[in-house]
């Protein structure tokens, strides 16, 4: 499903062209919705087509939004994945890796089954690489060369919650990811940085504000912030020049949990 939504037709050239995955709900919606407004292109990647037609009818009129349905956990639809983006607005200046999944919520080390941490493996971090890799190929080869990707760690990528091992796995290797391809970008103009979220308020973290699991055993509600505000920090990010990057950003709810956890 390769639907544009846009009012002038043909882009000009003149837009600046983000990848968003996971863009059918939650932060990946939110950040997606922001930068068109911001004038960006966007392409909607995701697993449920009918979200994002939601994204892209979200968005103000003419913004220009390509939804394209993709597992980014799967190498076939990652090449398609990028090849529409190339089709459609000939280059690439933006990769937000936003795709992911808690697993199992809860489940302790020695009962998760090695199904479930698979599929959060390949999802969370398998994915990532895939689409970093179809990226930087991109951004080494379009003239003007470069762009700029930005992974979307966790707080889990520092402190973990309890019962949470392959998402906390994930996350921590996904700095290590970072790392390496902001490493790898510097001779071809290509910044990565990563933004580590704490407690943005979505479907996901809907049940944070009843009670969540504490490290010491007990169940407390915790306090969560707009989505909105991740989306901005990602579009100051991302609208940078490539002479700078955020290399890496925490934006969390003020009195979460974190620091002093535990």
């Amino acid at each position: 499903m390769n639907t544009v939504r846009t009012a002038a037709g043909e882009n000009t050239g003149a837009q600046k062209v983000a990848l968003v995955t996971g863009a059918g709900s939650g932060i990946g919606r939110a950040v997606a919705v922001e930068l068109l407004a911001a004038g960006w292109s966007v392409a909607l990647a995701g697993r449920r087509p009918e979200k994002l037609e939601e994204t892209a009818a979200s968005a103000h009129a003419g913004a220009a939004a390509l939804p394209v349905r993709a597992d980014v956990s799967r190498p076939e639809d990652v090449t398609a994945l990028f090849a529409a983006v190339r089709d459609r607005f000939g280059r690439l200046d933006l990769l937000f890796n936003n795709a992911g999944t808690f697993g199992p919520g809860g489940v302790p080390v020695e009962e998760l089954p090695y199904e479930a941490w698979r599929h959060v493996v390949d999802t969370n971090l398998n994915g990532a690489f895939l689409c970093a890799q179809a990226a930087y190929r991109q951004m080494k080869e379009q003239d003007p060369r470069g762009g700029r990707i930005i992974n979307n760690g966790s707080i889990s990528a520092h402190t973990p919650r309890p019962h949470s091992v392959a998402y906390t796995a994930t996350k921590h290797a996904l700095t290590g990811l970072t790392k390496s391809l902001s490493l790898d970008g510097r001779p071809y103009g290509i910044a990565v940085g990563q933004i580590d979220i704490g407690n943005a308020a979505t479907d996901m973290t809907a049940g944070m504000q009843t009670g969540a699991l504490q490290a010491n055993g007990e169940t407390a509600p915790e306090p969560v912030m707009d989505v909105a505000d991740v989306a901005r920090t990602v579009r100051h990010m991302a609208e940078l020049p490539l002479e700078a990057n955020v290399q890496f950003a925490t934006v969390m709810a003020t009195a979460m949990p974190y620091v002093g956890r535990g």
